[in-house]
């Protein structure tokens, strides 16, 4: 069990496991290749509990690195420069699947290399698969003269999210590449608009388990009852309101999930209690961040998100659950080149 705090960058455990992963970045690891561009692709929080799949935001830290460049040859060469072993086949590859759908609209088949270094955990809850696919997007269209629109750079990221989860959605694409929070009015036809929103403290904890997708959207129903759904229509619209307004008393009110998350909380150890000594603790409310497992909680000010923390931490310290926490705030830039 941990009661440690995460660095400045990461919710990844160090390679083999065991404690907190406190390696920070250097600039050597910015540095682009030789006429490409290095990238900081920002972790995300899908949903805001009541937005299955329409709202999300975008968080400062942690975040991925990327390295991309031109190749003479075409095609995407993929390189792993972290412990997860993810697939380096493009076609098995979140970024690479994102890309090659990018790729099949560009007449001149260009080709790419592309090094990946994550700290964003894969099956954390918090948008790995959407930093990658998003990142690798964003670089790469700007090494092609910024030809596509950020609509269009979604709907190619959309691609690596459907190889991750079998399904396409946009709630962690889209304040990835957009940045701070962002609403997905519809799919197809895609639409996007970003919400501004007043000032936000988020704590994030991540016990360590993990919570496939593919495995989260499996067990949810189907089909739900009228009055579930009129109850969070309101809970959207409050939410978004309350964002709009900077109402921070409507946006706690709203932060309740009467579809999703009943169903999705019983995969995760200690989540009535978290939520429950959160809002004790002064957060204005929170739930599961996407699938899960990990969950996240809005305050204020930095001073409650961190006793928020505190709280997060004495709850998985006692049930002996390795976990990891982090206190940050909302990113309004999204995706980041480096030159």
């Amino acid at each position: 069990m941990h009661d440690e705090h995460l660095n400045e960058k990461s919710l990844t455990p160090p390679s083999g496991g065991g404690g907190v992963h406190d390696e920070h970045l250097n600039k050597e690891s910015l540095t682009p290749p030789s006429g490409g561009w290095g990238v900081l692709c920002p972790a995300t929080v899908a949903n805001i509990v009541c937005g299955f799949d329409v709202l999300g935001f975008a968080v400062q830290d942690p975040y991925d690195e990327m390295r991309i460049k031109l190749t003479d040859s075409p095609g995407i060469v993929i390189v792993n420069e972290d412990e997860f072993n993810l697939p380096t086949d493009p076609e098995k590859n979140v970024a690479g699947a994102a890309l090659q759908a990018m790729l099949d609209e560009v007449p001149e088949h260009p080709g790419f290399e592309l090094r990946i270094r994550k700290h964003i955990k894969p099956g954390s809850g918090v948008g790995s698969s959407a930093a990658s696919a998003a990142g690798a997007v964003v670089a790469a269209n700007h090494l092609l003269g910024n030809r596509f629109s950020k609509e269009d750079l979604v709907r190619f990221a959309m691609n690596g999210e459907k190889l991750a989860s079998g399904v396409k959605h946009a709630d962690n694409i889209a304040p990835c590449i957009y940045g701070g929070v962002t609403l997905v009015r519809s799919i197809f036809p895609l639409d996007i608009v970003q919400l501004s929103a007043p000032p936000l403290h988020v704590t994030i904890v991540h016990p360590q388990i993990e919570v496939r997708t593919s495995d989260a959207r499996s067990i949810l129903k189907q089909q739900v009852q009228l009055k579930d759904a009129i109850r969070q229509w309101g809970n959207i619209a409050g939410l978004v309101a309350g964002l709009l307004k900077s109402d921070y008393e409507l946006i706690g009110r709203s932060l309740e999930d009467v579809l999703i998350e009943p169903v999705r909380s019983i995969l995760i150890p200690g989540f009535d209690e978290v939520k429950r000594k959160s809002k004790e603790a002064g957060a204005l409310g929170g739930g599961i961040s996407g699938s899960g497992p990990s969950l996240f909680m809005l305050s204020k000010d930095e001073n409650i998100a961190k006793a928020v923390e505190s709280e997060m931490h004495t709850i998985y310290n006692r049930l002996g659950l390795e976990h990891y926490t982090y206190v940050t705030t909302i990113n309004n830039e999204g995706v980041k080149l480096i030159n």
